[in-house]
């Protein structure tokens, strides 16, 4: 069996990822997971497409299981909401055969990931230039002649 490249990327991209680019990882292959279920139906292949769907149940589990309902308020409620009726029609799908109700989930699924693509730029926008602001601040600082490299009083002293 040949390694899969992709997964080897995301398994890297993954490490040094913000959570929001998680939930985007997650976004990703759980779309990946529906168009191979489409795939498998259109060919018949009963085992793949189980596979498939099996699979972005696992990944929709994990996808729920981020909800921070505490805090999340409305928009976690709304998810919430969405990935019950997502975990349905992923059944209903399923036992019936319906790749078009499939189809349907992935356009949803794609907005949803555009969606939070557009958060975690804004996040990555909002921390490089917190990280911009702190260095120009750095850079008015006074430095005292010890970090600066000049030697101080006592260095100088040898007695």
């Amino acid at each position: 069996m040949k390694p899969d490249v992709t997964s080897a990327y995301r398994l890297s991209a993954g490490h040094n990822a913000s959570p929001v680019k998680l939930i985007v990882i997650l976004y990703e292959q759980l779309i990946k997971d529906l168009r191979r279920a489409v795939g498998a139906m259109e060919k018949k292949d009963v085992e793949a497409r189980s596979r498939e769907i099996d699979h972005a149940l696992i990944v929709l589990a994990r996808l729920q299981g981020t909800l921070n309902k505490a805090q999340g308020g409305e928009i976690s409620r709304g998810l919430d909401h969405f990935y019950h009726l997502l975990r349905s029609s992923l059944l209903t799908a399923q036992v019936r055969n319906i790749p078009e109700m499939l189809n349907k989930q992935i356009k949803n699924l794609l907005q949803l990931r555009e969606a939070w693509v557009e958060v975690d730029r804004v996040e990555s926008a909002g921390s490089q230039a917190e990280g911009a602001q702190s260095e120009y601040a750095a850079k008015d600082q006074p430095v005292s002649p010890a970090a600066a490299g000049e030697p101080t009083r006592s260095a100088q002293w040898s007695g």
